[in-house]
């Protein structure tokens, strides 16, 4: 089984992220606003894999419990959270901690500035929405 769990680490926003400043994702059902809707309740509740999978269950209706559906879905490699849209395209910072549990950072607070400042977090940028 492949995951896409990222321990003590920092996710920051894409160097090319279309925006300045962090803003809540406007249209309801996408990837982003749902990311944003369970990240924002529950900060460091659920690993990256669960999040991947609550976002593909709540937009496919496949039903989240399905043990069997979740193997065979992470199964195959599947893209991190580095490629959320939240860090390419709506400017925020995701941090994992030691068991791996995400939670949603404004790059503007002062808890970002100091987990950019702490030497035990890898600090890992997102994706590019472009090549360089």
């Amino acid at each position: 089984m492949h995951t896409t769990n990222y321990t003590d680490t920092l996710i920051t926003p894409a160097a090319d992220c279309p925006v300045p400043a962090a803003m809540i994702p406007a249209k309801a059902g996408t990837v982003a606003a749902l990311q944003f809707d369970l990240l924002s309740k529950a900060p460091f509740a659920l690993t990256s894999d669960d999040l991947i999978w609550q976002v593909t269950c709540a937009r496919s209706g496949a039903d989240p419990t399905d043990k069997a559906a979740r193997a065979a879905f992470f199964a195959k490699p599947m893209a991190c959270l580095r490629a959320s849209p939240l860090v390419k395209s709506h400017g925020w910072a995701l941090q994992h901690d030691a068991q791996g549990r995400v939670a949603l950072m404004d790059p503007a607070s002062a808890d970002f500035a100091a987990a950019v400042a702490d030497a035990g977090l890898t600090k890992r940028p997102g994706m590019r929405n472009a090549r360089a």
